[in-house]
């Protein structure tokens, strides 16, 4: 299709005046606002985890309210690491497409999709807060919730896969439309993220629906923990990019937009996300090195499979890099780092996407530690492991996410931010607080200080003893969990303070990015023609990507290749195993 037809193709793209939008945007920000709701609780509690290892147990002064460490780990896990990411992807990937393409998403299961996730939510906000269900957010058997628990949890992971029908629905309307055009790139980044989660969410639903809901309600006694927890990570490993990979439609298909410059290549992009969805799945067992049942061939195949998944970060690095510099020097920047001094930091959206990137580096590098079996002995189940996450989903994921808040509250609600200033200081704390955090727990894991313990119950001289070598790494656990509440209170200050000021006169639109060498879009948002659609002379490799159901049925086949040999000796030689509640 030549750029001139654009004109004539202009009205078939579009299904519903602008007026028509007040619905998506109104469910749009019922997602947003529901899942930072879930961070803000979980993220006022993440610092009472970092006191803890600093020596300073504050457990006992919230008493009745939270009576344990474990209790309040198991709220700060499971609040951000599933209901925060879940809620904001799963609104992020409907209504992104949605806009892209100029079609209406099926409403009725998008909002089924929410009502599911809520639902849930709240079961599992009952289970955990009543100090039934302390079991943290991997519910690794026999340690047992309630029914409550693993019921909603299986509300909340079965209504994370709704958007996917959704997408499929969206994509293929508009090729029906736009026959022998590839689809736009943030619809296809959206699309291959949810068929990743649609095979990668078979393992926690079998794990739950099979074994875990049955055994809560008392319909059997027993359950085999080796398989659960195999099942767990099925699931467990490609959540990561599940929580990642929204945070890299952003970084693809909104930033360069938002810092005045253009994508530097959209077939980098869709080749990023296909080598996510490949290298992804396969791999999760290597969370089980130390694991019984698992033969040395397998760990060594894991490895090798565990760290192809740099490849498409290594991509995502050199793509966004470039972007970001050729923004920077249109800007004025020279030199070696002019064009990043360059960029637009005074604009909390861009500085808090930046900043994510720059603390992602970090959290690749410790991720190939974590996947060596070698390595992996060195680190396991020590604070190593948790600070790494929290700097891949702590701020790679929730602070992007933060910062397409800044953009996207005035574009929903059509008010002005609260404060600029404001939302660029918490993005500075939180960087910053995360950073002094996330090192500390990297250095204590080192000196083999164990995750997940409740070590600031310990007579202080035992403390001092057991874990004196470690002492100024724990103290910089602590300082970072402090600053990052003063980054919690102030990103809340702006967050709910935005949802009540003056209207502005003209709502924002989308920041859909233009890649080098494609077209805007046809989609209109507000009148404005917004986003990318494809390359005037397409690109050979994007054409070979547009065929995402034959890459996911490879995709299927090598999971089951990869799980099977897995799971057959576990079922032939099961354990069975009964609950146990510890607290």
């Amino acid at each position: 299709m030549s750029a001139s037809a654009i004109p004539a193709a202009l009205p078939a793209s579009i299904d519903a005046p602008a007026d028509a939008l007040a619905p998506q945007r109104r469910t749009m920000l019922a997602f947003l606002v529901w899942g930072f709701s879930a961070l803000m609780i979980g993220a006022m509690i993440g610092p009472l985890q970092a006191l803890n290892y600093g020596g300073v147990n504050a457990y006992p002064s919230l008493a009745p309210l939270l009576k344990t460490y474990y209790q309040g780990l198991t709220i700060h896990g499971v609040l951000n690491a599933y209901i925060f990411t879940f809620f904001v992807t799963c609104g992020l990937l409907v209504y992104l497409p949605a806009r892209e393409l100029g079609l209406m998403p099926n409403m009725a299961l998008w909002r089924g999709c929410f009502a599911a996730m809520a639902l849930g939510t709240l079961m599992l906000l009952v289970a955990m807060f009543d100090n039934s269900s302390s079991v943290l957010w991997t519910f690794y058997p026999p340690l047992k919730g309630s029914a409550w628990f693993y019921l909603g949890m299986t509300l909340v992971v079965a209504g994370s896969l709704m958007p996917l029908p959704i997408l499929l629905d969206l994509r293929a309307r508009w090729k029906a439309r736009r026959p022998g055009e590839i689809t736009p790139l943030v619809t296809y980044m959206s699309l291959t993220t949810m068929l990743m989660w649609a095979l990668a969410g078979g393992g926690a639903l079998i794990e739950l629906v099979v074994q875990l809901n049955p055994w809560a309600l008392g319909f059997t006694d027993t359950v085999d923990p080796i398989v659960a927890r195999t099942l767990f990570w099925w699931t467990g490993h490609p959540i990561v990019y599940f929580w990642l990979m929204p945070a890299y439609v952003s970084w693809y298909g909104l930033l360069s937009k938002q810092i005045g410059g253009k994508l530097v290549s959209d077939p980098m992009a869709r080749l990023t996300f296909a080598l996510l969805l490949i290298f992804s799945l396969p791999v999760g067992s290597h969370h089980q090195f130390t694991d019984p049942g698992f033969s040395p061939i397998w760990r060594g195949i894991l490895t090798a499979l565990t760290l192809s998944v740099a490849l498409p970060s290594l991509v995502t690095a050199f793509t966004i890099g470039l972007s970001l510099e050729y923004a920077g020097r249109l800007r004025g920047g020279r030199g070696v780092i002019g064009w990043f001094t360059a960029l637009p930091w005074r604009d909390p959206s861009v500085a808090a996407q930046v900043l994510a990137m720059l603390t992602f580096i970090f959290g690749g590098a410790g991720g190939i530690v974590n996947g060596s079996w070698e390595l992996n002995n060195i680190v396991h189940n020590t604070t190593w492991v948790p600070g790494h996450f929290h700097i891949t989903v702590g701020t790679a994921s929730a602070l992007t996410f933060m910062g397409v808040a800044f953009w996207m509250l005035p574009h929903l609600t059509g008010r002005r931010l609260l404060s600029r200033r404001l939302a660029l200081a918490s993005a500075w704390l939180w960087f910053t607080g995360m950073s002094v955090f996330a090192l500390g727990m990297h250095w204590a894991g080192l000196h083999g200080v164990p995750r997940r313990a409740w070590v600031s119950m310990l007579p202080r001289s035992v403390y001092d003893r057991v874990y004196g070598d470690a002492h100024f790494a724990l103290i910089l656990v602590a300082v970072g969990g402090c600053i990052l509440w003063l980054a919690t209170i102030a990103f809340y200050t702006v967050f709910l303070g935005s949802l009540a000021t003056r209207r502005l006169d003209r709502r924002p639109s989308i920041p859909f990015a233009q890649a080098f060498g494609g077209r805007e879009s046809y989609a209109l948002d507000g009148g404005e023609p917004v986003g990318v659609v494809a390359h005037e002379t397409v690109s050979k490799l994007a054409l070979a990507l547009e065929h995402v159901g034959l890459i996911t049925a490879f995709m299927a086949l090598a999971t089951a290749a990869a799980y099977v040999p897995i799971f057959w000796p576990f079922l032939q030689n099961a354990t069975a195993a009964h609950g146990w509640n510890v607290w």
